[in-house]
């Protein structure tokens, strides 16, 4: 399907006050002063406009934030060692300096465009409780237990007994609070006024959310929650929990999203949590717990509410693994793949393909065919799931997942999960990500908007701007201008978007842009990620290079090697005399077949750069482990372009 920009025709000041003096202006064109669009019409030749941004109603810059930030009303968060709430986040996210639950100071290098923050739906309330000692909690055996914890100096433990208590259905009694408790409905409240009170329309978006909890057995199902609203209608409910009255069962989330929107007239949608603690359940084929193949219903519903994935989080990476895309040599990026979320489950292989993004994109295509409704068409963001209020994860920034996590010389070889069956050492933290959005102004409704229809992008925490559009007229010349994003819309469709029915002899083109962050590392290389359903209705997948920097010439394989690297990692420096600050190409599917159902996302890599635990290493004077990985490849990934065949 082929959008245009449908631009407004306009003609010249000048020209249309020199027609209102001779009269030839109908009078309706010049009541008050008013141009009236259509009267002007009628007396001048239609014509492209003198400013070049004249009428145009596209998005010309994308906006950062993150989507998934905790604080001190998550009890997970709060046993941690998080002291800090939703308005200090706001306050960081902001541009402000706050004070951490660590007693640093931290602030961002710039603002971000817009926060979510996302505590946990269940227990809202609980944790401040917990602290003060409240009388009916350490009352009961397991209340006394964290709080003891909590008071010994032994949070973090507590925090991991808390998740573990929570997976394991054990919250009861006392130290279950309802949603229609009062002081759940307090923190829900006060959720809410700090975001209405951080919301500045046009400079810095607060949307108002939470994250819905899923995590029977350990086996994270977590969904971010957004509401388009403001105050008015997401005061109107509660979040909706897991534990009773609520379900884990994501057909009930669902459920409770179609009733938000009916009974308040609002918009509400769903961002699926990074799947690689998940343990094979985020995207199954097989639904979990009932033990049936994925139906038409499952597919067409969660294709309704859940529009985008986390794709990179401070819990590693999940775009895909080595196992999965075994020819792809930049799969091995931050793996978490030990174990579910608490890790009472060690992973095995054969459940890697139903967590990560681009087996779940691939295994739509499967689903699609088979049941006329692709369940995992999703877009790609990136956040941060920090624990500690602090959405800060520059590589030189990076104030960890949890408070007890935030900088210091110890953090990186200290484990930050440990049980008898796993463990994932602090090193292993990824200091990530943000997400990208197009949208046309920065407020709530632009910004869901955006999200609605896909039009966004991960990136790890770099704020490169990245375009991908799909279309199939697309000429080297759209690639030379200085506008990509004209010739992109009025030719093609953006990231998120959809091509059908191929013309006669044509195979998809796409017009491929991006452009380094202004205070970041250079651009080593934009790819297209393709894949494919094929006759044989098997899934298959290829990485084509599309452009990169310098003089570097693809091998027989079709790769370009490596761009090398400048970084100094004793120094955790690195230069920019590699790489390219920007890649702009027109590239055409070389294997097209136009009977097969395929998606294309970009993936664009930076220069190596440091990695925050050579900034450690450096600002702590430690010595990391030589597991450690110390410098890496940040990068971004955009939202599908999908093809489908005609018929």
């Amino acid at each position: 399907m082929m959008r245009t920009l449908g631009l407004l025709h306009f003609v010249s000041v000048a020209a249309l006050g020199a027609a209102s003096m001779t009269g030839a202006l109908p009078a309706a064109a010049q009541d008050s002063g008013t141009l009236d669009k259509k009267a002007a019409e009628k007396v001048f030749p239609a014509k492209k406009p003198y400013s070049p941004a004249a009428g145009r109603n596209f998005p010309t810059r994308p906006l950062f934030g993150d989507t998934h930030t905790h604080t001190s009303f998550s009890m997970d968060a709060g046993a941690f060692g998080a002291r800090l709430g939703p308005r200090e986040a706001y306050r960081l996210g902001k541009g402000e300096e706050v004070m951490a639950s660590s007693g640093q100071l931290v602030k961002l290098s710039r603002p971000l465009d817009f926060l979510v923050v996302t505590d946990h739906s269940d227990n809202m309330g609980f944790f401040p409780d917990l602290l003060a000692g409240k009388p009916t909690l350490v009352a009961d055996p397991l209340g006394r237990k964290w709080y003891d914890m909590i008071q010994s100096g032994k949070g973090a433990e507590a925090a991991v007994d808390i998740i573990t208590s929570f997976g394991a259905g054990k919250f009861k009694g006392p130290i279950l609070y309802s949603p229609d408790s009062a002081p759940y409905r307090s923190a829900w409240q006060e959720t809410i006024d700090a975001a209405e009170e951080a919301n500045e329309p046009g400079r810095f978006t607060a949307v108002i959310g939470y994250e819905w909890t899923s995590n029977t057995g350990g086996n994270n199902l977590h969904r971010n929650v957004l509401f388009r609203d403001n105050g008015d209608r997401a005061g109107q409910v509660v979040p909706y929990t897991v534990l009773p009255p609520g379900s884990d069962n994501p057909r009930d989330l669902w459920k409770w999203m179609s009733a938000y929107e009916e009974k308040t007239g609002g918009d509400v949608l769903a961002i699926a949590h990074n799947g690689n603690l998940s343990n094979g359940i985020m995207f199954p084929m097989v639904e979990p717990g009932v033990n049936k193949a994925i139906d038409r219903e499952y597919a067409e519903t969660r294709a309704r509410w859940e529009r985008l994935y986390e794709a990179t989080q401070i819990k590693g990476d999940g775009e895909t693994h080595p196992l999965l895309s075994p020819n792809d040599e930049f799969a091995n990026f931050e793996r978490w793949d030990k174990g579910n979320l608490d890790l009472t489950v060690v992973k095995t292989p054969d459940m890697l393909e139903f967590e990560y993004a681009r087996s779940a994109l691939k295994n739509g295509l499967k689903l699609e065919k088979e049941l006329g409704i692709n369940p995992y068409k999703f877009g790609m963001i990136g956040s941060t799931d920090a624990h500690t209020g602090l959405a800060a994860v520059e590589e030189d920034n990076f104030f960890g997942k949890t408070s007890s996590s935030e900088p210091s010389a110890g953090r990186a070889t200290h484990p930050f999960i440990k049980t008898e069956k796993a463990t994932i050492m602090g090193w292993e933290q990824t200091s990530s990500g943000y997400a990208a959005v197009w949208a046309t102004e920065n407020t709530r409704h632009a910004i869901f908007d955006a999200m609605e229809r896909r039009e966004t992008y991960a990136t790890t925490g770099p704020r490169m701007l990245v375009r991908l559009f799909g279309g199939f007229d697309f000429v080297a010349a759209d690639a030379d201008t200085r506008s990509p994003a004209l010739a992109g819309y009025t030719k093609g469709v953006p990231m998120g978007g959809d091509l059908t029915a191929a013309p006669e002899g044509k195979a998809p083109t796409f017009l491929v842009a991006a452009l380094k962050d202004p205070v970041g590392a250079n651009l080593d290389r934009y790819q297209i990620v393709k894949g494919w359903l094929d006759g044989t209705g098997k899934v298959q997948e290829k990485v084509y290079d599309v452009a990169w920097s310098g003089d570097r010439k693809p091998g027989a394989d079709g790769k370009v090697p490596s761009v090398g690297s400048t970084v100094d990692v004793a120094d955790a420096t690195w230069t920019n005399t590699i790489g390219a600050p920007e890649l702009v190409a027109i590239w055409t599917d070389p294997e097209f077949d136009p009977t097969q159902r395929a998606f294309y996302y970009g993936r664009v890599l930076e220069i190596p750069t440091p990695r925050w635990t050579a900034y450690d290493a450096k600002y702590f004077g430690v010595k990391m482990p030589p597991e450690a990985t110390m410098e890496m490849q940040e990068r971004a990934y955009t939202s599908p372009i999908w093809y489908t065949p005609a018929g």
